[in-house]
């Protein structure tokens, strides 16, 4: 296992790749920002250059010629997604606590760096998991489709969570208003929002591993 992952981290992440969270984090810094950009950059920018690196290293042909399972081979390129996934989030999320001491007094329109906001950016993250992997392992080759409609969707996630955010009163309250300043109910949330990644996540492995039993390796 530890060899597959090591093999898909060398044929297809190019390095540049463990170096964006960096370039992405420090978008952090920018007061008021629509901070759910962060991660999302990791939709459509990261993995459609790293499927596109295993395609034009052939990678499907040179892993069914190794002594291993499908079922190894999809659980490998998993973790190689998700690992990019934490390194993206943890990375932003030190980024936004300089974020807070830079701006101490910023009013916010769209959801500031707290723990509730990074919680639904596990469950964004999570969503495009569901969608990319199951669709992606149909063929385990082609990935355009996979990719469009896992970031689209991912994006639409977004967008319906900020605009509930700022148009229901009760929402508003949890991320603008007194539940801001709430550490436990914050910290509720984000466990919530872990919980809910690793649960898709898991869900879109076991659905990934079942289309891809039926693909024919020639």
């Amino acid at each position: 296992m530890v060899n597959l992952v090591m093999k898909d981290i060398r044929l297809g992440v190019n390095p540049w790749f463990f170096a964006l969270p960096l370039f992405t984090g420090a978008l952090m810094l920018v007061p008021g920002w629509i901070y759910f950009m962060v991660p999302f950059y990791f939709c459509c920018i990261t993995v459609p250059n790293m499927l596109g690196g295993f395609k034009s290293q052939n990678d499907l042909m040179f892993s069914s010629m190794m002594p291993v399972t499908k079922q190894d081979i999809v659980k490998a390129r998993v973790t190689v997604i998700a690992m990019l996934e934490l390194m993206h989030l943890i990375v932003a999320m030190l980024f936004s606590l300089l974020t807070f001491r830079l701006y101490p007094n910023m009013m916010y329109y769209f959801f500031s760096p707290n723990l509730g906001f990074w919680g639904l950016s596990f469950v964004m993250l999570g969503i495009f998991n569901l969608v990319l992997l199951p669709m992606y392992y149909k063929t385990a080759y082609k990935y355009g489709a996979a990719t469009t409609a896992s970031t689209v969707i991912a994006l639409l996630f977004a967008g319906i969570a900020q605009w509930i955010g700022i148009q229901s009163p009760r929402a508003h309250d949890l991320f603008y208003g007194a539940g801001v300043e709430n550490t436990v109910l914050q910290a509720s949330i984000l466990g919530a929002g872990i919980l809910v990644f690793l649960a898709l996540t898991w869900l879109a492995y076991r659905m990934a591993v079942k289309r891809f039993l039926r693909v024919e390796l020639l």
